[in-house]
């Protein structure tokens, strides 16, 4: 060892030194992972740049004489800060180009919507924006340093008055950390920097210069955890066309369409083709293959392209020279008061030199009004000159802010004899009384800087702010079910003796169309179910009862099982219902004995009972050998409970006699207006209870009106739909309108009298003009209608019954005018004892008894009683009605009884 503490060996008679390298490796990884964090990829929170914008900038402003400079030329100049070679600087100048806020282009610069690349850079010019010339400079507030080389001098930080980082956004990747700040709405910055200084609070949302749609719901104000969801917009424009307008943020034209293509060749939707006619606007036309609906379509491309993205915004600047996390509230904060103390450093730098301005003109006034300069006519030294000057001017130094230097009189001496001669006393006055207006002002904006800074903002919103209005419309998405959405892109098949199920046993029985993204659900002879995802070739046990797709949380899928138990001889049946499960755990049905197994099993996708017989074996001591059930008298429950017992005697056969009806209650569906969506979770507006054929009739702000049916895939146009209720042809609907060609108000009440399903029809004039104002479901509405009479401005209100004007008419039918008068406003009057929410809570249902047949005493008979069939249960009544008593036998003769 030698005395440095390094080890040491000898070879070929000289001693060597060892170097670890594990000390060397880790300090020398720790210097690059700063260099990169601190000079490469992440922007500064002060001026909102990376090292390479800020050096770009620098030079732009450095070449700027106000006329475009190739971009090459610009890249040349930058090199000289900037150490890393043209590309890295080109690349960075093009996409601050493109934001289009500091920068003036000329020429090709790409395109961020179809993702074409710009021209070379010897083809395209640039110069500084307006904007850019006013926010990012000033070399008076400017520390500065010395470049990577020396020979010049880069700043530290520019001085950027606006919270430039905002604005644009940023992405990068350094070692150890990433950031991505997303880009925010030009005007909203300002308005909520306005607010920050008043002490309100504020919230901000980013706004992509890609347009579409987002919910930003889960921003969390820009920090890691955030998501924000972007999708394009899409519009119907047939039935067969589809038209993408806009498109998410960080997607391009040409990805878009490959996304669409790939989905399509996966199967996950059917389209004929995809045409680009993107030109000023985008434009993308998808043809839909026949018997494909524009709206499941319209959601299996949010659900399977990149028409909706996900973004995960991660807020990491630099501060103090360390990376730090923040939320986009505090990079807003702290640009905002950077603001503040960069406009005063300005407002007192420019009162320093108000100041200056003022007491030199004074200095000059007085040193030529006084004749001062001729008392240094017989002075032989430049000591005597400047003695003189300083003693004529000691009986005025008492007016000024501070003492006159040797420097100040020095500049006296400068003066030439022209200037004294052609010296004009008022026109200096006058020019010492504008800047001491200045200075006031200057003065009066520092103790009110809060104000000044305020109205900076204002100012920069009134020059800069026009076009630069939100692109990004923000609103919620209803997450996409992708099961219930994608194309029926597979077929199932099962092999039951073998225990296969799969799209790929194509020789074997042919179950049902379903997608490849779908769960299969298998009942087996021994009472045992499994749940598995499609695949071309799974085994789910020998002895397949039934097979199909599986849906989560479906509660009126409904399964009618009879079952035998292997450990007490008896035939039990259950109704029950699966709606989670484990996918790929095997799940018993029955009690659990290895000699159960099923005898009947019947799937009902709406809950329907159906009436089976039941054949005993002919060697048993019941009376009745053959007796028929209803599985309505049963209660639904979950998969795992045992059931009631059926018989416990030995059952022959069990066969299916009559189709029953739904025993669950109506599918109650609300609307959610601000997605535009059905769903059975209470959200919204309630529409109605819905059963087997129902339809929906949708009312829109432009007079029409459309059948739909009440799938919860269903989308509708939220901003145009003004009423959408359940559709009973016998509903008479209450309409106020306006006829454009008779310019009169009229009122209409009307049955709808068609039947045809997605389809819309106009039910007031198509003349230009026209317009609905009113619609409502109550065939007895009562209308607030304000009026002026003759000639007479004074405006009158009253309540108008709406039915005692106009009788039901046909749909087509203009209606009565609503009035003579001269027309203000109309507007419905509540019913307080309207009910507009349903009650979903109902009263529970008697219990069923189902009694054990009596033991025969020698001869006599069992009394019975009149049976009574007890009323189909419900999902509101679920635990409260049921058929017949858990562990209780019956059996033919037995009797029902129902407790009242």
């Amino acid at each position: 060892m030698s005395d440095n503490g390094k080890e040491e060996f000898e070879e070929n008679g000289l001693i060597q030194d060892v170097v670890p390298v594990t000390g060397m490796y880790e300090n020398w990884f720790l210097d690059y992972a700063s260099y990169v964090i601190l000079e490469r990829a992440v922007p500064d929170i002060s001026d909102g740049f990376k090292p390479v914008q800020r050096r770009i900038m620098h030079a732009l402003k450095e070449m700027d004489d106000g006329r475009f400079n190739k971009v090459a030329n610009v890249i040349g100049q930058t090199m000289q800060y900037h150490p890393h070679g043209d590309a890295s600087i080109g690349d960075a100048m093009i996409h601050i180009g493109q934001k289009d806020l500091l920068i003036e282009t000329q020429g090709n610069w790409g395109d961020i919507r179809t993702g074409d690349s710009a021209a070379a850079p010897r083809y395209i010019e640039a110069r500084l924006s307006k904007f850019a010339l006013e926010v990012v400079y000033n070399p008076q507030t400017t520390e500065w340093q010395l470049s990577y080389d020396g020979r010049k001098k880069e700043p530290v930080n520019l001085p950027v008055k606006f919270p430039l980082l905002l604005a644009q956004g940023v992405e990068g990747i350094a070692v150890g950390l990433s950031t991505r700040i997303l880009p925010h709405n030009f005007i909203e910055l300002i308005d909520a920097s306005v607010k920050i200084l008043k002490g309100k609070s504020v919230k901000i949302y980013p706004d992509f210069p890609t347009g579409g749609m987002a919910d930003v719901s889960e921003y969390n104000h820009g920090k890691r955890g955030g998501r924000v969801k972007v999708r394009a917009r899409i519009e119907v424009v047939d039935k067969k066309t589809l038209s993408v307008r806009d498109i998410p943020y960080g997607t391009t034209t040409t990805s878009l369409i490959d996304s669409i293509i790939k989905a399509n060749d996966k199967g996950k939707i059917k389209i004929k083709r995809v045409v680009d006619n993107t030109a000023r606007d985008v434009e993308i036309q998808i043809s839909l293959a026949s018997g494909q609906s524009p709206d499941m379509t319209m959601d299996a491309l949010y659900a399977f392209t990149d028409c909706e993205v996900s973004i995960s915004p991660n807020a990491c600047v630099i501060v103090n020279e360390k990376p730090s996390f923040l939320g986009v509230i505090d990079i807003l904060k702290h640009n905002t008061e950077q603001t503040v103390i960069l406009l005063t450093r300005e407002l007192e730098i420019r009162k320093a030199e108000l100041m200056e301005k003022i007491l030199f003109s004074s200095l000059e006034k007085i040193f030529i009004e006084n004749r001062i300069y001729r008392d240094i006519e017989e002075c032989e030294t430049w000591e005597d000159v400047i003695s003189t000057i300083d003693k004529g001017l000691d009986p005025f130094k008492s007016q000024f802010y501070r003492e006159i230097t040797e420097e100040d009189i020095v500049r006296l001496t400068e003066i030439k004899i022209k200037r004294i001669s052609k010296f004009d006393s008022f026109k200096a006055d006058e020019a010492m009384k504008r800047m001491e207006e200045e200075l006031a002002e200057t003065e009066y904006n520092l103790a009110n800087i809060t104000d000044y800074a305020i109205g900076y903002f204002e100012k920069l919103k009134e020059k800069y702010g026009k076009g630069k209005e939100r692109k990004t419309e923000l609103t919620s998405f209803e997450s996409i079910d992708t099961t219930a959405v994608v194309a029926n892109n597979a077929k199932l098949y099962i092999n039951r003796e073998d225990g296969f199920i799969g799209f790929g046993l194509k020789k074997d029985e042919f179950v049902t169309d379903c997608s490849d993204i779908d769960d299969i659900i298998a009942i087996r002879k021994d009472g045992k179910m499994m749940v598995t995802r499609i695949a071309d070739k799974t085994f789910v046990g020998k002895g397949i009862l039934y097979a199909g797709v599986w849906k989560k949380g479906d509660d009126r899928m409904v399964y009618n099982m009879a079952y035998l138990d292997g450990k007490s001889g008896r035939t039990m049946i259950k109704r029950f219902s699966v709606t989670a499960i484990t996918r790929d755990k095997e799940y018993d049905l029955t009690k659990g004995h290895p000699k159960s197994k099923v005898i009947y099993l019947t799937a009902n996708p709406n809950g329907e009972a159906e009436i089976i017989t039941v054949k005993l074996s002919s060697s048993t001591r019941a009376r009745k050998k053959v007796f028929d059930f209803d599985f309505s008298e049963l209660e639904i429950k979950g998969r795992g409970a045992g059931g009631n017992i059926l018989t416990r005697y030995p059952v022959r056969r069990i066969e299916f006699k009559e189709a029953g009806t739904s025993t669950l209650s109506g599918l109650q569906i609300w609307y959610d207006s601000a997605v535009g969506r059905l769903n059975k979770d209470e959200r919204g507006t309630f529409v109605g209870k819905f059963n087997g054929d129902d339809q929906i009739v949708v009312f829109y702000n432009n007079g029409e009106y459309e059948l739909t049916s009440y799938e919860l895939t269903n989308k509708y146009e939220a901003s145009k739909v003004v009423l959408i209720t359940r559709f009973d042809p016998e509903d008479v609907f209450v309409a106020v309108h306006y006829d454009g060609s008779s310019k009169s108000h009229f009122v209409k009440r009307f049955k709808i009298e068609t039947n045809t399903a997605n389809k819309r029809f106009g039910f007031i004039s198509e003349t230009g003009g026209s317009k609905l104002l009113l619609i409502s479901a109550d065939p007895d509405p009562i209308a607030k209608l304000t009026v002026s009479k003759g000639k007479s401005k004074e405006r009158l209100t009253e309540e108008v019954k709406l039915a005692e004007i106009v009788d039901v008419k046909g749909w087509k039918a203009n209606g009565n005018k609503l009035t003579s008068h001269k027309f203000h406003k109309i507007q419905w009057v509540e019913k307080e004892e309207k009910q507009t929410q349903p009650e979903v809570k109902t009263e529970p249902e008697k219990k069923t008894k189902v009694q054990e047949e009596p033991k025969p005493k020698a001869e006599a008979k069992p009394k019975t009683k009149k049976s009574v069939k007890q009323k189909p249960a419900t999902p509101q009544t679920k635990e409260k009605s049921q058929g017949g008593k858990e562990g209780e036998d019956y059996s033919p003769g037995d009797t029902i009884e129902l407790d009242f």
